[in-house]
């Protein structure tokens, strides 16, 4: 058993998520569960077992830390590596054990951790933990001045799209005549009420998007972003190919 393994581990996960270890049953005195503020969930248990029960070409006991995967070929990937098993006690799901030995180090213990966290939280947590993505959405003149929105201002609020957040980027396509992409903006603010309905256009919530970067309307037409870049259509918000992306930038 590697005292010094586990005491990093709770270390860290005290440290940065705010979790004491919880110790639930009588019979496993040194079973230790990590769980989520919020929805209770685990998103870790250390057990301290005999080697033969993951792995039979060792003896001793170990301690091991169960942590959930979002990503089925990760886990099988990892499944593969020595230190990385199959979740013990918890068939169900992506789970993983991870041997707390030295076999694994600690910072690869560590980023699986902080995966398993975002894996078990809540949804409103997910929301929070998610790194900034970056959207093209649409903009239809016909309904808004979009081309003099930002003469005054380098601020406005927009129609949330599903799925943005804070801290996202924007980039707006606006449609004929234009046909082209004009604007990369972050935005600074989500889930600002609002209730319009006309016409067949319904919004229920908007976003504070600040302008970042203007471009000229024959930059990127629509005819460049089918050819070069296989966008086909801006109908709603859609992530933006990395070619792309590397050039708006």
């Amino acid at each position: 058993m590697n005292d010094s393994m586990r005491s990093e581990v709770t270390g860290y996960i005290k440290k940065k998520y705010k979790a004491d270890p919880e110790y639930l049953w009588k019979r496993y005195p040194d079973y230790a569960v990590f769980r989520h503020s919020d929805n209770r969930k685990w998103f870790g248990i250390i057990m301290n077992i005999s080697y033969e029960k993951i792995d039979s070409e060792k003896s001793g006991m170990v301690d091991i830390l169960n942590v959930k995967l979002e990503d089925i070929l990760m886990r099988d990937y990892l499944v593969s590596l020595d230190g990385y098993y199959p979740g013990y006690h918890i068939s169900r799901g992506n789970w993983i054990s991870i041997s707390l030995d030295g076999t694994v180090p600690f910072e690869a213990v560590c980023e699986l951790i902080d995966i398993g966290f975002s894996a078990t939280a809540s949804k409103k947590k997910k929301k929070a933990l998610r790194q900034p993505k970056e959207w093209l959405i649409p903009s239809n003149p016909k309904y808004y001045d979009i081309i003099h929105a930002f003469d005054d201002t380098d601020t406005i609020d927009w129609k949330q799209g599903a799925g943005i957040i804070k801290n996202d980027i924007v980039y707006i396509y606006v449609g004929a005549p234009v046909s082209a992409i004009m604007y990369r903006c972050k935005v600074l603010e989500t889930d600002i009420p609002y209730n319009y309905h006309s016409d067949g256009l319904t919004i229920k919530a908007l976003m504070k998007i600040k302008l970042l970067k203007r471009y000229e309307a024959d930059q990127f037409t629509f005819e460049r972003l089918k050819t070069d870049f296989g966008v086909f259509a801006v109908r709603g918000p859609r992530g933006v190919p990395n070619s792309l992306s590397a050039l708006l930038k």
